[in-house]
């Protein structure tokens, strides 16, 4: 599924596409920055553009049409020819410019080939387009950073599950007969029952000034054990485990974790 995200370039708000691990950026966006009554069949028409595209295509396309490429370029440049980026692709079979539609409909070409349609809106255009692209790619690695540390910090964390340091505060509640019996017919409650001991709404009807939900309110601890039960969870459930089975499993595994969580010095050095 495609992520789409913007950059404002000179004024210009511009959309980003990016499928596949490639950046596509709206043409139709940055047409708007350059002055007069243009389209994107004006620059797809010059001799320079096609043999650029033509370059583009023959060192990441291997399905590439030359046979149909050479027949548009001997057109190219000339008053009459005039050709549309459906027309290209169709022709060509090209993957370096697309035509969409929906939501997030335009003209979208590779970030190679928008940085040489850039040139075309103006110099400095084009200038600031890789400036802000830059940016934004910088701002996206920061963001994979953060992800990565947190996430590496939590595989310590569940690395030490195993430690038998204990606080009292904060261990769930050996669950009696009746709530193990009681059939929490939605999962997700199955797993709150399991670690804090009620449900969602048991947990608003007690709470209810709280803007947030049960698990919004819970530590950085319970929230390491709720993802290991997610996982266990599906994994009892694969082998046929009925709910109150599940429940109880799930319960002494929280019990555990939680307890081993609780005197962690990774998790104390989250906070």
């Amino acid at each position: 599924m495609a992520k789409n995200k913007t950059i404002t370039v000179k004024g210009t708000i511009i959309t980003i596409i990016t499928e596949n691990n490639d950046d596509f950026i709206s043409m139709t966006d940055m047409l708007k920055a350059k002055d007069g009554d243009f389209f994107i069949s004006d620059w797809l028409r010059n001799r320079n553009t096609v043999e650029f595209l033509g370059i583009w295509e023959s060192v990441y396309n291997p399905d590439f049409n030359y046979g149909e490429f050479a027949i548009i370029k001997s057109q190219s440049g000339l008053n009459s020819y005039k050709i549309s980026v459906k027309e290209w692709v169709e022709k060509t079979n090209a993957i370096g410019l697309r035509a969409t539609a929906g939501r997030y409909g335009g003209t979208y070409a590779h970030k190679d080939i928008a940085f040489e349609f850039g040139m075309w809106i103006s110099a400095e255009f084009k200038v600031y387009l890789i400036k802000e692209f830059q940016r934004l790619k910088e701002d996206e690695n920061d963001r994979l950073k953060l992800e990565w540390n947190f996430q590496r910090t939590l595989a310590k964390v569940n690395y030490h599950i195993h430690t038998d340091a204990i606080k009292e505060n904060l261990i769930p509640k050996e669950l009696n007969k009746t709530q193990i019996s009681f059939l929490y017919t939605n999962e997700a409650d199955l797993l709150n029952v399991a670690l804090f001991g009620i449900t969602a709404k048991q947990w608003r009807d007690t709470n209810p000034k709280a803007t947030g939900n049960i698990r919004d309110d819970a530590t950085i601890e319970q929230l390491v054990v709720l993802s290991n039960l997610e996982s266990i969870n599906a994994v009892l459930i694969h082998q046929g485990k009925t709910q109150p089975e599940r429940l109880t499993q799930l319960n002494v595994i929280a019990i555990t974790q939680m307890k081993s969580l609780l005197n962690n010095k990774q998790i104390k050095n989250l906070k």
